[in-house]
């Protein structure tokens, strides 16, 4: 099953991706994490991505792209994977579905896990870490048991830059901006999925399920 998780920042994506890859054993590719790991490496791609993030640079969609379906050639994607944080625009999800075609697949399910300005600015916000050990709390919905303070280690906690209202803004107003268009190239081919993101956890996951099957 070849899935794309779509979701803006504070919708639970990670803890979802975490689900789905384990339930269903198919590898969670997230281009954060392949970016990393070819810099590491100090493959070709990573030396080239690495040049336009030393200036500050958003790395280009064709390198992106060449990133992306360079992992999906690997031995574990072969049954299926997990896509999170790729495709990011039209001109990535067109290349990634020829890619795939070239081999015989398609993009199986697009989730879209959706969530309102609101309640996303409230998760953002509201998350608290501790700098000491890296607890992560939440005002709201995962209170320390005693106010500003780590149960684990008993450290100061703390709010991190981007947790401030204004990123979290911005931070929302980019993924909307980038992947409305995205969302309508795959309304097109007729293989998303919208999910209330705000029914809890569980239910996510259950109403995920639903759409992919046992």
């Amino acid at each position: 099953m070849n899935l794309i998780l779509l979701g803006p920042p504070g919708a639970g994506k990670g803890t979802q991706a975490a689900k789905i890859i384990e339930k269903y054993n198919i590898p969670h590719i997230s281009t954060g994490d392949i970016f990393r790991a070819n810099i590491k490496e100090g493959t070709e791609l990573g030396k080239k991505a690495q040049e336009y993030m030393n200036k500050g640079e958003l790395v280009p969609d064709e390198l992106v792209v060449e990133i992306a379906t360079d992992r999906l050639k690997a031995d574990d994607c072969k049954d299926g994977f997990l896509l999170d944080g790729f495709p990011r625009t039209v001109f990535q999800a067109e290349k990634l579905d020829e890619f795939l075609a070239g081999q015989g697949k398609k993009i199986d399910h697009v989730l879209d896990i959706d969530v309102n300005k609101e309640e996303l600015m409230i998760r953002l916000t509201g998350r608290r870490v501790c700098k000491t050990c890296g607890a992560s709390f939440h005002v709201v919905n995962i209170p320390p048991k005693v106010e500003g303070i780590c149960d684990v280690c008993g450290a100061p906690l703390i709010q991190r830059a981007d947790d401030n209202e204004e990123t979290a803004a911005n931070r929302i107003e980019v993924y909307n901006n980038e992947t409305k268009p995205l969302i309508d190239y795959y309304e097109k081919a007729g293989n998303i999925s919208h999910i209330d993101g705000t029914i809890g956890l569980e239910n996510v996951f259950n109403a995920i399920v639903d759409i992919l099957g046992e």
